[in-house]
């Protein structure tokens, strides 16, 4: 029996550390819970969760050292996985706090400017519907009207449209999901959306077995 691919799982303090870590095991992975870049080793893929003030994460990463094994790992086209915060971290700017981030890839992070019948933050089920058909990470889901689980006030908006995996509608039309080559962030949290959540995280455990 082959062994389970090791999964690193970034603990910067904060965020959904456990619900993300359960949705690895369950979706056949092991969880390797990593606080410094020496802990990474041998792992197949690499997972930022996230959940709080983006700033705060940054600044985490930044001081553990882990931005750069983020960086480096994404640029090695290495399996890769960004959760809601670790959607948001991979880009040049959030104005949540007027925030640099990561700098991986170009664009911006702003607030829902919504109308007054649509609470902010956009919270609860909401449909995506993927602009890239055949992705690896949604294999087995339908393109369109599949439901996750969605808790944010800011949404990116990538300077480079090809970026963009999946859309979702909340007073305006926003990524839901980005991709390029192995790395994958959903705004949505897989771990809080059931079994279509599940077999998302399923998916990136076989690509990570594949590595």
């Amino acid at each position: 029996m082959s062994a389970l691919p090791v999964i690193a799982v970034i603990d910067y303090g904060m965020g959904n550390l456990r619900s993300v870590a359960k949705a690895v095991e369950a979706a056949g992975g092991a969880v390797r819970i990593v606080t410094r870049p020496a802990e990474v080793g041998d792992a197949s893929g690499l997972v930022l969760p996230g959940v709080g003030a983006l700033a705060d994460c940054v600044a985490a990463l930044r001081a553990s050292g882990l931005a750069e094994t983020v960086r480096d790992w994404i640029a090695a086209d290495r399996p890769f996985l960004g959760v809601c915060l670790g959607l948001q971290a991979l880009f040049d700017f959030s104005e949540e706090g007027d925030t640099p981030g990561l700098g991986i890839f170009p664009g911006r992070i702003v607030r829902f400017r919504l109308p007054s019948d649509l609470k902010v933050p956009h919270m609860g089920w909401n449909t995506v519907r993927l602009t890239q058909p055949g992705s690896p990470l949604f294999d087995g889901l339908a393109t369109e009207g599949e439901a996750f689980y969605f808790v944010h006030s800011y949404y990116c908006v990538p300077a480079d449209a090809s970026l963009t995996l999946a859309e979702c509608e909340y007073g305006l039309r926003f990524a839901a999901a980005i991709a390029r080559g192995r790395c994958f962030a959903t705004q949505f949290h897989p771990e809080k959306s059931q079994a279509r959540g599940i077999r998302l995280y399923r998916n990136f455990v076989a690509l990570c077995a594949r590595d």
